[in-house]
């Protein structure tokens, strides 16, 4: 059944009419009034929905029923990522939503190859949140990943974090394996440097400011592969798949 983001108030028993992008691709793949749709608005849940009326750039549907279904995990993962080069941010976050990160924060690391400000970064940011979008519909979220501003490392290390900061180095002692396996689900926050790695000032400032560092086994991995297979690791250990 085709999923779809819906961003507004959905009741089941009201016609509404959907954003026109929406529309726009149900016009494009041919579907027929009376098809059955699912939505989801980010709030939780979707609806059951039916195609009353197809145009090139209008769609109206009939809200029929709405389901209770989730597939969140049952602790929050925020994966920091230094910002890596070309489009494996795309990449990423499109894969971090499928194996259910629940937030998203850009940083700006010291080996990032890639600078971004102004309009450059806003036209990113928008790009991502629709990669998060598509993701959702795709695997089948009911809730967007919440994607973060792009931060400077240092002073995002000094603000205040809400849950453990976990810094994912080679250079660390012990393996992000064996502290899941020690530890409780709980929330955490994942960092992964770019290509190189972050720098030893910026894994200095991140042990300084409380993170724990943590390395990923015996092989080191690309920046694109370290934070999925932390995640992965994360959820063979704590469920979440």
């Amino acid at each position: 059944m085709p999923r779809f983001y819906c961003p507004q108030a959905l009741v089941p028993g009201a016609t509404v009419e959907l954003p026109a992008d929406v529309a726009h691709h149900l016009h494009v793949v041919r579907l027929q009034p009376g098809a059955t749709l699912t939505l989801f608005n980010g709030d939780g849940g979707q609806y059951v929905v039916t195609l009353v009326e197809l145009c090139k750039k209008r769609a109206n549907v009939h809200i029929d029923a709405f389901e209770a279904v989730e597939v969140e995990t049952p602790y929050a993962v925020t994966l920091a990522q230094a910002l890596p080069e070309g489009s494996k941010m795309d990449w990423i976050v499109e894969k971090a939503v499928e194996l259910g990160a629940s937030a998203i924060q850009p940083l700006a690391a010291q080996r990032s190859v890639v600078r971004l400000s102004g309009e450059r970064l806003d036209k990113r940011l928008a790009h991502w949140q629709g990669v998060i979008v598509s993701a959702s519909e795709q695997c089948g979220r009911n809730r967007l990943v919440q994607l973060h501003a792009l931060a400077e490392i240092k002073p995002w290390l000094a603000a205040p974090s809400p849950s453990p900061r976990i810094l994912l180095t080679p250079r660390a002692t012990q393996s992000l394996a064996g502290w899941a396996k020690a530890n409780p689900p709980q929330a955490v926050t994942l960092m992964v440097g770019p290509e190189g790695g972050f720098t030893p000032e910026e894994e200095d400032a991140a042990r300084a400011a409380g993170a724990i560092a943590l390395s990923m086994g015996l092989r080191v991995l690309r920046t694109e592969t370290a934070g999925l297979a932390a995640l992965t690791l994360l959820a063979g250990a704590w469920g979440g798949i």
